[in-house]
């Protein structure tokens, strides 16, 4: 087998995050895939999802590709790339158009015609379009309608839901991943792809919002009667629990950074109450020791912020509403003790964490909430190229791959 078709069978993932950056390499086979190798490597250069040290973080993405390669025995020449952080937005747009007063029969070039209309918003000049979904056609206003070719009608609009980015720290991440030597395929909303590796069709069907919990911030995605009808992000991520831990503390970020993960908990009144915690103090000072419940103290408050800002954004978007089949918790920061029980409490919605469906042969520490965005990744570029494949075997195939792919 030549490099050529050989480098054609390996879908590759990279997950630039704010803590760390892992490249995920599977190949696709009669089965579906299967793992051949990963790579992670400490962030550097990127806070709250937007990169702010180029040199850095082509240097940390060089290093997680390099571990992956070496895993692998097979170079890394292009991947599909995750794109989140705050700077991420969301809106919904209709559009449609009249065919006089005879109905005709709607074919490829209605559709296309329809979605032209439906993505003519107006965005600011330092946004780009990431994602062009499709929530429902409306057909002589029958809503509701997922795919109206070769039906009869004299007026097609279509609802999308049109997700947008900072022009620059979107380009700034491909950047970063082409000067580590690697071409970008595609880019993909994180939580989008997220969603393909840890929800279920009946949670999408029902209605369910995916959190995901980064370092830097937290992104959401609603999906209603299988369709995505908001997205958005918070500025809070896992960084904001550590830096708090590190002032209240009076530590330094490393420590609190372990304290966080072996005796956090964001709910005080579960945590026994003589248990303490020894604390480095920062300088020559020696270490104390805390009661564990004073952790308790300053990460409930962030916790509870963080949850009561993901309410409001869902409420704000009417989104919180649709959400029957409850929360789902994505990322490393899903991870911290307590937070299921805050998050709960204050959506009123039953919570779980994200589990991703595992790779064939894949490492069992690769099956955990952190690693959801980069498996979705593989999972999302895999849905995208039979999409591509399939040319003129099912046209309602190809129109899921229309809006699936960046620039339909």
């Amino acid at each position: 087998m030549n490099m050529a078709s050989a480098s054609d069978q390996f879908l590759i993932a990279i997950d630039v995050g704010s803590a760390k950056t892992c490249v995920l390499m599977a190949e696709a086979c009669d089965h579906g895939m299967r793992y051949r190798g990963h790579g992670i490597s400490e962030s550097r250069g990127s806070r709250k999802g937007v990169i702010i040290e180029l040199d850095k973080a082509v240097a940390a993405i060089q290093e997680a590709v390099e571990q992956a390669e070496d895993r692998a025995a097979a170079p890394i020449e292009h991947a599909t790339v995750g794109i989140g952080g705050a700077q991420i937005r969301g809106l919904s747009s209709q559009g449609g158009l009249s065919f006089g007063t005879r109905p005709r029969e709607i074919g490829r070039e209605e559709i296309r015609l329809a979605v032209d209309k439906a993505r003519a918003v107006s965005l600011p000049a330092d946004r780009e379009i990431v994602h062009l979904l499709p929530q429902q056609f409306i057909l002589d206003d029958q809503a509701g309608i997922r795919d109206p070719l070769g039906m009869m009608g004299t007026r097609l609009e279509v609802r999308v839901h049109i997700i947008t980015a900072a022009a620059s720290a979107a380009q700034n991440v491909i950047t970063a991943v082409n000067r580590a030597g690697v071409h970008v395929d595609d880019t993909v909303f994180e939580p989008l792809a997220s969603a393909d590796a840890v929800l279920r069709s009946d949670e999408r069907e029902l209605g369910v919002c995916l959190a995901d919990m980064g370092a830097g911030s937290t992104e959401l995605i609603v999906f209603r009667e299988g369709a995505v009808a908001h997205t958005g992000a918070i500025s809070i991520g896992g960084d904001h629990f550590t830096s708090d831990l590190s002032v209240g503390l009076c530590t330094p970020g490393l420590e609190a950074e372990k304290i966080k993960r072996v005796y956090g908990h964001t709910v005080v009144t579960l945590i026994p109450d003589g248990n303490e915690v020894e604390v480095p103090s920062v300088g020559d000072r020696p270490s104390r020791l805390v009661r564990q419940r004073l952790v308790g103290e300053i990460l409930e408050p962030r916790a509870r912020e963080l949850f009561e800002l993901m309410r409001d954004n869902l409420r704000h978007a009417g989104a919180l509403d649709l959400c029957a089949g409850g929360v789902v918790l994505s990322g490393g920061a899903s991870r911290l003790a307590g937070v299921l029980d805050v998050a709960e409490s204050v959506l009123r919605r039953p919570v779980r964490l994200a589990w991703p469906l595992p790779l064939a042969k894949m490492p069992a520490m690769l099956a955990e909430p952190e690693f959801a965005s980069v498996l979705g990744i593989i999972y999302y570029a895999h849905r995208a190229r039979i999409a591509r494949g399939i040319q003129d075997e099912r046209w309602s195939s190809k129109l899921k791959s229309l809006f699936a792919l960046k620039g339909a």
